[in-house]
């Protein structure tokens, strides 16, 4: 029996409301970008991780699959940091770390790991990967966290919230940059672009 495909979509949309700046450090040289696939992967409060999922096609994902480290950083809903934060999406999810440096665009400190830590996002956890599960187009990653702190008491920004703040031509810039790394995705899962 075929999969019905708009189901499944509708069953799991809506699951990743926050978008995540993922930065991470390899060789010296510092990145970073949005995603939609992070989260909390332990239930000791003790002993904190953090999970990410990152497509093969961007250079952090090569960059966290090298080094072992990444940071995970919300970003703040309230009013007088709304803007940073949707600098930090514009910054870190409008092109490509193969394009040219994006970190020296944001005000960043080193974490415990030499990592970038996002000064302006509401709060970061810092990671050590112990565990990474190959998926073909993505890699998902397990770190267990060796630093953390919040910035803010203010609630965090939702995906929904940040893309009707955001101005058009920049939507219609990610998605025209999303098309390669949809076709890689599929390429990779597929072995060819359907």
């Amino acid at each position: 029996m075929p999969v019905d495909v708009d189901a499944a979509n509708r069953a799991l949309a809506g699951l990743r409301p926050f978008p995540v700046a993922i930065t991470t450090i390899d060789g010296g040289v510092a990145n970073g970008l949005m995603s939609l696939s992070a989260g909390s992967a332990s239930i000791i409060p003790e002993a904190p991780r953090a999970t990410i999922s990152l497509t093969k096609y961007n250079k952090t994902h090569d960059m966290v699959l090298n080094s072992g480290i990444f940071v995970m950083h919300m970003l703040s809903a309230e009013d007088g940091q709304i803007e940073k934060s949707l600098e930090i999406l514009r910054i870190l999810g409008g092109s490509s770390g193969r394009d040219g440096d994006k970190m020296s665009k944001l005000r960043t400190k080193n974490g415990v790991t030499g990592a970038p830590v996002l000064l302006d996002a509401h709060s970061y956890v810092e990671a050590r990967v112990t565990a990474s599960l190959d998926v073909q187009e993505s890699t998902i990653f397990v770190g267990d966290v060796v630093g953390a702190e919040v910035f803010s008491d203010a609630g965090r920004l939702r995906i929904g919230e940040a893309w009707s703040k955001l101005p058009q031509e920049w939507i219609e810039q990610y998605d025209a940059n999303h098309v390669p790394q949809l076709e890689n995705a599929r390429t990779r899962r597929f072995g060819t672009t359907v």
